[in-house]
């Protein structure tokens, strides 16, 4: 089972930027398709991006398209995901996970505890 460790959130102003780290150990991530999801308070979890693990083909949230980007280094098992030009609606609890490409759902069993990040107006 492998284990997904999230770290790089924080407080920004909007407009900031921040770049998300996960850093994955138990087992190689190199053939899994990865995503990043948010959950705000009282929302339901969301994909924002994913990578797939061979074409490097990426999806985006149309609410983060030309923000975000999403990145992978297998030889290090991380998984990045920059993101600029926050938005106070940006904030939420961050999380990596293998991806349902396509259902853009996470495996079940392998949430981390996530990273927060926060963006005042």
């Amino acid at each position: 089972q492998v284990q997904l460790v999230e770290s790089g959130g924080g407080l920004v102003q909007a407009g900031g930027s921040l770049r998300l780290s996960c850093a994955a150990s138990g087992r190689t991530i190199s053939m899994n398709n990865m995503g990043w999801f948010r959950q705000a308070p009282g929302k339901e979890r969301e994909c924002v991006a994913a990578i797939m693990w061979r074409t490097r083909t990426t999806y985006y949230a149309d609410f983060v398209k030309g923000r975000f980007t999403i990145s992978r280094d297998n030889a290090k098992s991380m998984v990045y995901l920059q993101m600029n030009s926050l938005k106070p609606e940006d904030t939420a609890n961050y999380y990596c996970n293998i991806v349902n490409w396509g259902r853009w759902s996470g495996q079940e069993d392998s949430w981390g505890q996530g990273t927060q990040v926060t963006v005042s107006s």
